[in-house]
């Protein structure tokens, strides 16, 4: 089968959306099928769509629709769909409309959607490869924050966090990700020359992320939206734990019973948790424990499985003719 994976993030770009749609066309090429990745349809002759982000995609996905009517088209929720467009973009709503298949990336992400929504949206965990942890520092608690500056993830919560940590603590964060503009960029400096516990290293290449995840006793993603973070699944598979802000997504990819959530944009909170998980050895352990529970949810065979599951269901039903109806009246997307 010919397949076209639309993402708004071009290739040059390292972000989430950008990587699961190199990712998956890897899967689904495995799968014997032919992928293309285009950040907006070229037109040309495609079996089906998969196409990331409701809202940024919506002109690709809205073309497919009314030139190839019949064919599966299937639509990828991310956090800022999700938890942003869907409620208030006309945009993002007709793409979902028009989907024959939704995707979210994780379970609690359902509970955003009315109920001729969920009806044909299947649920994919990201999947992440087996890494091979490094002794950690014995002079210090290194702690990494995996994320571009955006303000959809409350990059610098965790530098702020570590400048309130106590005398006593050992914690080191380092940042890696690509500031989006340059006032970020100058508030990660500002930061940097203040607080000897907070590193910002800029963008890095996929290889020297996990190099740096590897050696860190925790990650940290502090964001006030989340679709289902693909850096959650490279902590799980490397076996670091996760402290992370309450938010659906967060909670959706390690469990409504995690010990490691904070109140989202408390760095007060955020502090605290931090120097219990570096002095604290038995919630440390809990933190471990409940991460390694989740992390057969990230296998990438499991997400091959989905896939594949996937696109059997896109090609047995066909589309509809028009779009679904709206929900009824009063009723949320």
């Amino acid at each position: 089968m010919k397949i076209v994976i639309v993402t708004p993030a071009a290739a040059r770009v390292r972000n989430g959306n950008r990587n699961t749609a190199q990712r998956w066309a890897g899967m689904l090429r495995q799968l014997g099928h032919r992928v293309g990745i285009q950040v907006e349809w070229d037109g040309k002759d495609t079996d089906l769509m998969l196409a990331l982000h409701a809202r940024r995609s919506h002109a690709s996905i809205k073309r497919f629709a009314e030139l190839r009517p019949g064919a599966p088209l299937v639509v990828v929720l991310t956090g800022t769909d999700l938890y942003r467009d869907i409620r208030v973009d006309a945009n993002a709503q007709e793409s979902m409309r028009l989907a024959t298949h939704l995707v979210v990336l994780q379970e609690m992400a359902l509970n955003e959607l009315a109920q001729y929504l969920r009806d044909k949206t299947h649920v994919i965990y990201q999947s992440a490869g087996a890494l091979k942890l490094v002794a950690p520092s014995k002079r210090r608690f290194d702690v990494c924050v995996i994320g571009n500056l955006r303000e959809e993830k409350d990059p610098f919560r965790c530098a702020l966090a570590s400048a309130a940590l106590p005398a006593n603590s050992t914690i080191l964060v380092r940042h890696m990700g690509r500031a989006l503009d340059d006032s970020m960029a100058r508030q990660a400096r500002e930061l940097m020359s203040h607080n000897r516990r907070y590193r910002w290293l800029g963008e890095s290449p996929h290889w020297q992320v996990r190099r740096e995840l590897a050696r860190s006793r925790l990650m940290v993603i502090s964001s006030f939206m989340e679709g289902g973070a693909n850096a959650i699944s490279e902590a799980l598979a490397a076996g670091v734990p996760v402290i992370a802000s309450d938010v659906p997504g967060n909670i959706g990819m390690l469990g409504t019973d995690y010990a490691g959530y904070y109140p989202c944009a408390d760095e007060q909170a955020l502090a605290d948790m931090l120097y219990r998980a570096e002095k604290n050895a038995d919630f440390y352990g809990r933190l471990k424990m409940q991460c390694w529970e989740r992390k057969e949810l990230i296998l990438p065979e499991r997400e091959r499985t989905a896939l594949k599951a996937l696109i059997v269901a896109a090609t047995a039903t066909s589309a509809p003719s028009a779009p679904s109806p709206p929900p009824p009246a009063g009723k949320e997307p």
